[in-house]
């Protein structure tokens, strides 16, 4: 059977909140939620990340969904954003500071920012329990991704632990695109709102490490030369390749 189902599956889970950054993921992942709960509220975070583009991306991607999922559009509930600079000047990385791209010492690529994901969930645990939101929902990947410790899903599934051990209740953290390759989210995209959600992604996301915003190219703006420009490059070609499916 298909990871990527034709509907959504029956759940207890009424509302969300969705770990949004405005990228490629991110907002497949909204899409997603959308289609599933009730109430969707997003949450963002400001770590001084230099490409500050991401920022303006999340609004614009947010803005645009009501028209790429109209069906879904009431569901659409508040955006939260949450400051952690402080924290971002402690996790010094290649996407805080003006440091090179390249990998460490540890075979990790400098783009790290230590402990990243971890912060975000502990954030949003706190917000999804004050706002009484069931579910979080994060992008994290580790199929095709960059090597982040912080997003795979062991990673995950101890975190959800720790959070319900913390706040003594049951915190449930998905992760639809843990197992899917970067044409399998294009994919997922295409499913759940066709051709207008697939434009909302390529024209108003935001993935490139470097804040490029004046290359325009099949899969969206972007240097083409970072990681992350090259993930979603290739997994773009995959995908119109016709190359993305899993049966």
């Amino acid at each position: 059977m298909s990871v990527i189902l034709e509907k959504p599956p029956q759940t207890d889970s009424k509302t969300a909140l969705v770990l949004f950054s405005g990228g490629q993921d991110s907002a497949t992942c909204l899409a997603w939620a959308l289609e599933r709960f009730d109430r969707v509220e997003t949450v963002g975070f400001d770590y001084g990340q230099r490409h500050v583009v991401e920022m303006q991306a999340r609004q614009a991607v947010r803005d645009g969904m009501a028209g790429a999922l109209p069906q879904y559009a009431e569901r659409l509930g508040d955006d939260h954003v949450v400051d952690l600079t402080g924290y971002g000047r402690i996790a010094e990385s290649a996407l805080t500071a003006d440091r090179k791209i390249e990998m460490d010492a540890r075979g990790l690529p400098t783009t790290f920012v230590p402990g990243r994901n971890l912060i975000f969930l502990v954030a949003a645990a706190a917000l999804a329990d004050r706002r009484g939101l069931e579910v979080l929902v994060g992008g994290m990947c580790e199929t095709d991704y960059s090597g982040y410790p912080d997003c795979r899903h062991e990673t995950m599934e101890a975190m959800a632990r720790a959070l319900s051990l913390g706040l003594d209740k049951p915190v449930v953290i998905d992760t639809p695109l843990m197992w899917l390759t970067k044409a399998q989210t294009w994919e997922l995209a295409d499913r759940i709102g066709g051709e207008a959600l697939v434009e909302l992604i390529v024209e108003d996301s935001h993935t490139c490490y470097l804040g490029d915003r004046t290359h325009r190219h099949v899969w969206g703006y972007g240097c083409g030369e970072c990681p992350a420009c090259e993930l979603r490059a290739a997994g773009h070609a995959e995908w119109v390749a016709g190359e993305g499916a899993v049966n």
